[in-house]
């Protein structure tokens, strides 16, 4: 099996990586190292896979290229003939939408339009691709199903991860591409992104400086831990989707297709009020936090929360991991990684 991975230096793509690298798969990843945060972070994740790699013998690379390089995207994917495409590259972050929409449209756009062209000219066994929980929008209805409307995005992040799922079902519908689009719900853990809550908390809290606390503390999160998130990747590798036989077109389920799409909640569907969560950083730190309480910010939802039966259902997993757990092992990780930085 022959997997490109894109966004491989991101997040949740050095982890993905490097579960695919220690099962001896063959994995070529993708990834521009832009620098909307801290360049010499994608920089460590791109040693550790590459030491991960060397110790089992695997040839993985990362390939620094832009998505929107439609050509040079293309000469390496028809060189490597993967069979399966995982698209985790994207511009990420609800409030920088806000202020430079273009990169939004460049990257989550434009650039998966190549990758969804390229799957199709590779007629690969299974797209898989990051969506988001921030597509559910304005909906008010708690906890998010995939049968809910997804209409009304109120950031052009949200509006550009609904268009992806539009895409793909139209390129599954003309040219019967497996695809699956994976809404994830606030992914964290260890190697995290430095615009996220919990580092960003974690960071101000041990540096003795204020936390930005927004909509008053108001605000609940469904905080799904990044183990569980690849794990359910990986199991959705194996299962690609499959037309449906039993479609209702007159009354269209937005969950299912006739076409070979589906996509599916990927949340712990144990949502916390962020008051209990910085009390839970406070109670690992032994420190205290100087809350700064501010509005809700343009973009921003009150609360996300997931069901995930339609996951459970399909691959026979759901995300569980507590949150005092996973909080625990991020600032365990975040202490020693920037132990040796200093």
């Amino acid at each position: 099996m022959r997997i490109i991975v894109t966004g491989a230096a991101g997040f949740i793509g050095y982890h993905l990586c490097k579960n695919l690298i220690k099962k001896n798969l063959e994995v070529i990843g993708i990834d521009n190292f832009n620098d909307y945060y801290d360049q010499s972070l994608k920089e460590s994740r791109n040693k550790e896979l590459v030491a991960t790699a060397s110790a089992s013998n695997n040839n993985f690379s990362i390939h620094r290229i832009d998505l929107e390089n439609f050509n040079e995207l293309k000469r390496l994917a028809y060189s490597f003939k993967p069979n399966i495409i995982i698209n985790l590259a994207a511009q990420a972050g609800v409030r920088y939408s806000i202020t430079n929409p273009s990169a939004y449209i460049q990257s989550n756009i434009v650039g998966f339009a190549n990758i969804l062209e390229i799957s199709r000219g590779l007629k690969v066994q299974n797209l898989l691709y990051a969506s988001s929980s921030s597509v559910y929008g304005g909906n008010k209805n708690i906890p998010f199903k995939e049968t809910d409307n997804v209409d009304h995005p109120i950031s052009l992040y949200a509006a550009s991860k609904k268009s992806n799922e539009l895409m793909a079902h139209t390129y599954s519908h003309l040219y019967g591409l497996p695809a699956i689009g994976m809404r994830f719900f606030t992914v964290y853990g260890p190697w995290g992104r430095p615009d996220m809550a919990l580092f960003k908390f974690t960071k101000a809290i041990i540096e003795n400086k204020p936390i930005e606390v927004f909509n008053d503390g108001k605000m609940t999160r469904d905080f799904t831990y990044i183990d569980d998130v690849i794990e359910s990747i990986i199991r959705l590798m194996s299962n690609p989707p499959q037309k449906s036989t039993n479609f209702n077109y007159q009354v269209p389920d937005p969950s299912s297709s006739w076409a070979p799409h589906h996509v599916f909640n990927i949340g712990n569907c144990d949502p916390i009020d962020l008051e209990d969560f910085i009390r839970i950083i406070e109670e690992e730190l032994n420190l205290k936090a100087n809350k700064v309480m501010l509005p809700m910010q343009p973009g921003d939802v009150a609360s996300t929360a997931s069901d995930t039966k339609k996951l459970l259902d399909w691959i026979d997993y759901k995300p569980q991991t507590n949150i005092k757990l996973g909080i625990k092992k991020f600032i365990e990780w975040y202490k020693n990684y920037y132990k040796h930085r200093n």
